[in-house]
């Protein structure tokens, strides 16, 4: 496994902020509200210059609520899974029940863990330090995570503890995993590697943060971004779902492709499509992983793409695959499509190839003129990736109509076999290279124009 040191403790003791302090990321939502961590989030923390994984957890609870409990094993499989546990108390409160349960539970594990007493610099009179000597802890460290007080420290201690081996942190390239709650995207991660990585449940929403999966498949190393559900009003809603949101947007900017899951029991709604036009307007590949067709028939799958949302050029600009996330089947092909479509999305076009393309579709559908002046494309080359960009330098650019535009979007789309992979087209209008430049007359030019001048005036 690739954990080394897991983070765990009650709700709301500050888990979260610690983990974006030690891996000097954000990777982790912090909030107000308790719960709010509910899978194992890893980060990489450089220790003794060497690479290793911090993994932050859910708050443990003893409540017997089904989410709850789940959310509790997670952490729990974290901590046996680890090397080092950081035990994380509020050091601003006295010990209670729920801390000693914990205590009592990880010296069953028979694992080294450090106390880190947070919130040192909220003003109280606890007697955390005094009842954690009292039950035999000694090692033990106040920090305050939220204003980065003794964090240096507790690195140092942990480089103490650390075996001297370093963990190799996934290369790889990345997929982000995106739809509606309760689209399947933690079943189809978990079914994929045949591990309980993520916890999957039918009630909507039960990923908040954005997870990464290392993931080998055929030899090729993927990282698995799974991401919170986007809901309708993500944006008015709750703090915790728009973060949610504001975390799944930074999982598509990291990513090199997103496969957006589709419930196809229930066809693309208008909320499917917002989300597509958000990962089409980031510029990434995009995939169609079409789930839960074990649950339709063959007549239902083709009704269901006969619907006036699937039929629109939107959406037939996007490779899509028949998937069943519960039954594990169409993950190979949904891989071998994903490889394909980063390698285009990456490649880069000559300039030569692209001005023949440019002449070819110019000569099969002349563009119309404007104004009496006749539209005059001079030549086209690579602008970058993410997404794909062409830049047309012409006589106009803010003149030429849509229509032709979408033509010739339409035509290298087709021609460069970018179906899937985002392509913007940058129309500049070309400088004349003389307009500010006078020719300067010799003496014997200027002899003669005013001879001329002369015999004009006669």
């Amino acid at each position: 496994m690739f954990t080394s040191i897991a983070i765990i403790g009650r709700p709301n003791v500050g888990k979260s902020t610690l983990f974006n302090k030690l891996t000097k990321s954000r990777d982790a939502i912090v909030s107000d509200f308790s719960g709010l961590t509910k899978d194992r989030n890893h980060g990489l923390i450089i220790l003794k210059n060497k690479n290793n994984l911090l993994v932050d957890t859910g708050g443990i609870d003893n409540e017997k609520e089904e989410i709850k409990e789940a959310i509790s094993k997670q952490a729990w499989l974290a901590a046996m899974e680890s090397k080092i546990i950081l035990l994380v108390l509020d050091g601003s409160n006295d010990l209670n029940n729920q801390d000693l349960e914990i205590i009592s539970k990880l010296r069953k594990l028979n694992k080294e863990f450090i106390a880190v007493l947070n919130k040192i610099d909220k003003k109280s009179n606890s007697s955390m330090k005094a009842d954690l000597q009292a039950n035999g802890i000694k090692e033990m460290i106040d920090v305050s995570a939220e204003h980065s007080i003794n964090i240096n420290a507790l690195r140092s201690k942990l480089e103490e503890k650390l075996p001297n081996q370093s963990i190799k942190f996934p290369d790889g390239k990345k997929i982000a995993i995106l739809g509606r709650p309760n689209a399947g995207k933690s079943t189809f991660i978990n079914n994929l590697i045949n591990e309980e990585r993520l916890i999957v449940s039918e009630i909507a929403g039960t990923t908040i943060d954005a997870i990464s999966v290392p993931f080998k498949f055929n030899n090729e190393e993927f990282i698995l971004i799974d991401t919170a559900g986007i809901r309708k009003g993500y944006k008015y809603n709750t703090n915790i779902e728009y973060f949610s949101y504001v975390r799944a947007m930074h999982a598509i900017d990291q990513s090199n492709i997103v496969i957006f899951m589709c419930d196809l029991s229930q066809g693309l709604v208008d909320q499917d499509m917002k989300i597509i036009n958000m990962i089409i307007e980031n510029g990434k590949p995009l995939i169609m992983a079409m789930n839960k067709t074990d649950l339709l028939s063959k007549n239902e799958i083709d009704r269901a793409y006969l619907s006036k949302k699937m039929q629109t050029d939107f959406v037939k600009n996007i490779e899509n695959v028949e998937i069943s996330a519960l039954k594990k089947k169409g993950f190979k092909r949904v891989f071998n499509l994903s490889k394909k479509i980063i390698d285009k999305s990456q490649k880069k076009f000559s300039t030569s190839m692209l001005n023949r393309l440019l002449e070819t579709f110019v000569n099969e559908n002349s563009p119309p003129s404007i104004s009496g002046r006749q539209i005059k494309f001079k030549h086209v080359h690579f602008g970058g990736t993410y997404p794909t960009t062409l830049i047309i330098n012409s006589n106009q650019d803010k003149k030429i109509p849509s229509n032709y535009k979408r033509y010739l979007e339409n035509s290298f789309r087709s021609e460069l076999k970018l179906k899937s992979v985002q392509l913007k087209i940058i129309f500049r209008k070309s400088k004349n290279p003389f307009k500010d430049k006078k020719n300067k007359l010799t003496e014997k030019q200027i002899k003669k124009r005013k001879r001329l001048i002369k015999h004009s005036k006669k």
